[in-house]
């Protein structure tokens, strides 16, 4: 059963906000903390999934924001957005676990969506997720995104995490933005 979800504020990140999203990105992901939420990849993958030199270049880079949450004045989720060839790309999208399933990864992704289309004229949205995570895809194409059938190679880059079972692939899911566009500009 889900509560209903807190008030979230929203800014982009800067670099003192850095040792914040790590921290938030690696307990949403892996380690014994992210069980506590559904989106948890720890029986997947092994190590760390990002580290404070990947969010700080990520935060300087052209085209590139991450959107924070905040409830109550505490972080509580996160989001990497980045413009790119086919309008945005979504990823590390993650919420404290202990505060999953309130709707704030919905409030989330909405967010990103609309500054996307703010910021760049963004009219699709992609991302890419771990075939093997069936739940979480699930969630994505409720929110409009649809599985595209495109694989990507899992990263061996232990910076990206030490996988745990074989076969990793990623899928590329994708949701066209234009019509929220539209729908926005005429209510």
């Amino acid at each position: 059963m889900t509560s209903s979800p807190p008030h979230i504020s929203w800014r982009i990140a800067t670099h003192a906000d850095t040792p914040a999203i790590v921290t938030l990105v690696n307990s949403a992901y892996r380690g014994d903390a992210s069980r506590a939420g559904w989106t948890t990849e720890a029986d997947l993958l092994d190590g760390q999934r990002t580290e404070a030199d990947e969010i700080s270049e990520l935060i300087a880079a052209a085209d590139s924001l991450f959107i924070l949450g905040f409830a109550q004045h505490s972080l509580c989720a996160s989001a990497h957005l980045k413009r790119d060839p086919v309008g945005a790309y979504l990823g590390m999208v993650v919420v404290n676990p202990q505060l999953q399933a309130r709707g704030i990864g919905r409030a989330l992704i909405a967010e990103c969506e609309r500054l996307a289309q703010q910021q760049w004229q963004a009219n699709t949205m992609r991302m890419t997720v771990i075939t093997l995570r069936e739940t979480l895809i699930a969630y994505y194409q409720r929110l409009g995104y649809q599985r595209t059938g495109i694989l990507h190679a899992f990263p061996r880059d232990p910076r990206f995490g030490i996988a745990k079972v074989e076969g990793l692939v990623l899928e590329e899911l994708r949701k066209p933005l234009a019509d929220q566009a539209h729908l926005q500009q005429t209510s």
